[in-house]
């Protein structure tokens, strides 16, 4: 019994050093991630794809020098195929983060294969302390938080495998990794312990499980749309003739355009929304089990239901007339802070059911 003891603390503290490894390997991520936006804002290709765009009133136009006659003709723009919705504007996708460079593409792939490294080093951690604790390491805060980071990797490093466009996800994303794992390690940290009564069942793997992917998908679906905003915004301004400061043409002019960051968002979200509902019956059938009530209006459960009717609103905002676009990304951006609230300020400043080993 010492010996599985001192085993199992060795292991405890090996999962936190794995954790503060793959913080370190995050940064150095988000300092490549860092170094390709800079070398991409010198990229020409981004400057071009946005002279491509043109405005509303003037549609832009492509000069070709021939050399018969030595004249010179002028051609429409050539239709340009995008992901944009019926009826958005006609808006080729930017270059990316790297801005079509080399230079810059070459810090995103070692942005990248860095994300790669820390990934499997959070991961190691996440795993070593559910064998130090033999069980589902998501039992409190702590574990939750460096879950749901791992998870929310995964999922961005899965894109990139399956060939999508998402690289610009990949500072952002980094960016609140880093900041997750730094509020776990610093204010929410708990040792390792075994589980009090009523979260000792099968339904722990399954219920909080879902909820972590459902989280991580929802967190990129959010990235996407506050990106979307920031892009509609831009196109907008050029639409109509104006001119967008130097940052902005750097950085926005790089992204893809707002009919794709719209769409994708929207796949995300519609995606994993049923397996939030899956998310929040499994609960109810675990409460059952547990306290012999499937509901019981607990604070985790109103809001885990609040967050639910946030995104089926979205969903059936952008199915109305009038409401799609903005509008309904400013109903997903409130569902996710739901989300964000069931999370961390149900946890620490209500008085719920759920709460557990202090977070």
């Amino acid at each position: 019994m010492i010996l599985a003891a001192e085993t199992n603390e060795g292991l405890a503290t090996l999962s936190n050093e794995l954790v503060y490894a793959s913080m370190a390997v995050y940064t150095l991520a988000f300092l490549a991630h860092i170094a390709e936006w800079v070398f991409g804002s010198r990229s020409k290709v981004g400057r071009t794809a946005a002279a491509l765009t043109g405005t509303a009133a003037e549609p832009a136009r492509v000069t070709v020098q021939v050399k018969q006659a030595g004249g010179t003709t002028v051609l429409d723009r050539p239709k340009v195929v995008t992901r944009s919705a019926s009826g958005a504007r006609d808006v080729p996708d930017g270059p990316g983060a790297a801005g079509g460079t080399v230079k810059g593409d070459l810090y995103g792939r070692i942005a990248v294969s860095l994300t790669v490294l820390a990934f499997a080093l959070e991961a190691a951690g996440v795993t070593t302390r559910a064998i130090s604790v033999q069980r589902a390491p998501w039992g409190n805060m702590y574990e939750f938080s460096t879950t749901f980071s791992t998870v929310a990797v995964g999922v961005y490093l899965a894109f990139l495998l399956a060939k999508k466009n998402v690289r610009w996800i990949g500072l952002p994303l980094v960016t609140t990794v880093l900041l997750d794992l730094g509020l776990a390690t610093t204010w929410l940290y708990t040792e390792s312990d075994q589980l009090v009564p009523a979260l000792d069942s099968y339904w722990l793997w399954i219920h909080v499980s879902t909820a972590i992917f459902c989280g991580a998908v929802f967190y990129l679906g959010a990235v996407a749309t506050l990106l979307y905003l920031f892009r509609d915004s831009y196109e907008t301004k050029l639409a109509n003739g104006g001119q967008p400061g130097a940052f902005a043409r750097s950085v926005l002019e790089r992204l893809p355009s707002a009919a794709s960051l719209d769409k994708f968002s929207y796949r995300v979200n519609a995606a994993v929304f049923p397996l939030w509902t899956f998310t929040i019956i499994a609960g109810a059938i675990w409460a059952g089990d547990a306290w012999g009530r499937y509901w019981g209006w607990d604070a985790k459960e109103v809001w885990s239901f609040i967050t639910w009717v946030g995104y089926a609103a979205y969903l059936h905002a952008r199915a109305t007339a009038g409401w799609k676009g903005r509008k309904a990304a400013y109903i997903a951006l409130i569902a996710f802070g739901c989300f964000l609230f069931n999370y961390y300020g149900v946890n620490i400043f209500v008085n719920s059911k759920h709460s557990y080993a202090g977070v």
